[in-house]
């Protein structure tokens, strides 16, 4: 397997030799069923594939997933097995930095705990075989409402992260990783063209400083139009960014490309990478509700079976989660989940199942739902799993990805 700044190198020269493009993926395996659609998306395409979890999913302290940076590790090479996958599937910290673990804001640790904590994240990621780091102390709950975290300390913070973890992989003599820096998010003061030119600049400097020009990063994340709500994506944006990082060897790395309209413009932009989550739990969920359909029509003509009721654990479970309450817009603050209208109540319910998968009356309710409909269907997990990897499809397919193995041999 190569590592991806090898990957990295070739797609640049593909770019500059035969006008070849690709953009790769990055799903965010935010659940058992997500890992294991993209893992056969990935087997059925011959693509190569990155996984990018965030810390609130997989964490020392097992994340909403319910597991460890080793666990996840583990799992992605079952899925791997079980489907004759390749060798190019690549596990992914997505957005480590401080406070950017929810229950250390809530908690309200200072700088100091929250570093420490995204420390020993990262120590635990690189000894779990992880090949990409994403580095983004771009968050400062010590600042006052209003205020941006200077792009000096941002630089500071992440080469300090980054040496950290370079101190880990050699003293356990792991092979090379590679690093993804910068955001997406206002907070991070890098969202103007001229301010994200600037992040270069001192980045490059920084890095030279602490003899750290080695592992120079192959993806900065940048702001290209897209977010939760947004699903244009940006192409003058996304090729402006392309020709600053052009020089430098590094290529453009997109967040929230969910839902996005224009998925074939990322490539023909210069775009290196792309995460996709949320589009994925929101088809989990929606296979999930089809199924309690078709468990309802069964019951009419098998009686003897006990529902699921699954749907109202699911509802039950995201409401008592409360972490529904962290997507209200303006006007519906202050209301009860059964007040907001029944649209709003879906796309929360969407939303929000990622973080309650794991919740034992969820995944007991899943269970029986499972056990009645396999009276008459063969496998309803891979029923999910299948329309999960067909929403990964369209985007291997999209962004020039099918056979990409290939390319990289």
């Amino acid at each position: 397997m190569k590592n991806l700044n090898s990957i990295i190198k070739n797609i640049n020269k593909f770019r500059t030799a035969n006008d070849f493009q690709m953009t790769l993926l990055a799903v965010c395996p935010n659940s058992d069923a997500v890992l294991a659609a993209a893992v056969k998306a990935a087997a059925f395409n011959n693509s190569v594939m990155l996984f990018a979890a965030t810390l609130n999913q997989v964490d020392t302290d097992r994340g909403y997933t319910g597991w460890t940076p080793a666990v996840f590790v583990n799992k992605m090479h079952e899925y791997k097995k079980k489907y004759n996958c390749h060798d190019e599937l690549y596990p992914c910290l997505d957005h480590g930095g401080p406070w950017l673990k929810d229950k250390d804001t809530l908690n309200k640790l200072s700088f100091e705990e929250t570093f420490k904590n995204v420390k020993n994240s990262i120590e635990a990621c690189v000894k779990a075989g992880y090949s990409l780091l994403h580095i983004d102390p771009t968050v400062d709950r010590t600042l006052k409402d209003g205020e941006i975290i200077e792009i000096e300390a941002v630089v500071a913070r992440t080469v300090e992260l980054i040496a950290h973890a370079e101190l880990v992989r050699e003293a356990n003599y792991l092979p090379e990783i590679s690093y993804e820096v910068g955001t997406e998010e206002v907070h991070g003061g890098m969202v103007d063209l001229s301010g994200f030119e600037r992040f270069i600049i001192l980045l490059k400097e920084k890095m030279e400083q602490e003899g750290l020009s080695h592992v120079w990063p192959c993806f900065f994340v940048a702001q290209v139009g897209t977010d939760l709500h947004t699903t244009r994506f940006d192409t003058k944006a996304a090729y402006d960014i392309y020709e600053k990082l052009a020089p430098t060897g590094s290529l453009a790395k997109g967040h929230y490309s969910d839902w996005v309209e224009n998925p074939k413009d990322y490539p023909r932009t210069g775009m290196g990478g792309a995460n996709v989550g949320p589009e994925f739990t929101a088809e989990e969920f929606n296979s999930l509700k089809d199924l309690q359909e078709k468990e309802n029509a069964l019951l009419k003509s098998m009686g003897h079976l006990k529902p699921s009721g699954f749907m109202e654990a699911l509802k039950n479970a995201v409401i008592d989660s409360n972490r529904w309450r962290k997507w209200l817009q303006p006007e519906e603050i202050g209301k009860d989940f059964d007040d907001l209208v029944t649209e709003r109540q879906l796309w929360l319910l969407q939303t929000g199942s990622r973080y309650i998968w794991t919740v034992p009356e969820v995944v007991e309710a899943r269970r029986v739902l499972y056990t009645n409909l396999a009276n008459v269907s063969p496998d309803p997990g891979e029923f999910v799993v299948d329309r999960i990897a067909q929403i990964i499809d369209k985007y291997i397919t999209k962004f020039n990805l099918f056979n990409s193995v290939s390319h990289f041999r």
